[in-house]
């Protein structure tokens, strides 16, 4: 049965958290010993949910983290007509060593709103 929501975790989860989520009626992926291994949790999904295509919707770390894994195959971007430069505000990607190249993308789309805001997709 597949359940409304599902958690991706390490292997070093615990037993009890895990009961937690079965009680919530919440599935869970386990894969990777001390972190998550996307690749085989992206498997899973396939496998054991017929998922073929997912959208990431993270902070910077997790952003980067399916680039570094090699997931990312389209980069869409919401631009608003406004200017948050307040300090410690997070970049769309972040952590990536700083002796490795830049990541070229694709222009593949560009769609302009009432509001000024601009959509911008990417192909990787």
């Amino acid at each position: 049965m597949i359940k409304p929501y599902l958690i991706v975790t390490s292997e070093k989860v615990s037993k009890e958290y895990l009961n937690y989520l079965d009680g919530q009626n919440i599935s869970w992926i386990a894969c990777g010993k001390e972190s998550v291994n996307l690749v085989r949790a992206t498997e899973i999904l396939a496998e054991e949910f017929d998922v073929e295509r997912i959208g990431v919707v993270g902070g910077p770390k997790i952003n980067t983290a399916f680039l570094e894994a090699g997931l990312l195959n389209e980069i869409s971007l919401l631009i608003g007509a406004e200017i948050d430069g307040r300090g410690g505000m997070s970049a769309v990607f972040d952590g990536l060593a700083m002796e490795q190249d830049v990541t070229r993308l694709k222009l593949i789309d560009v769609k302009k709103f009432d509001s000024d805001a601009v959509w911008i997709k990417y192909q990787y």
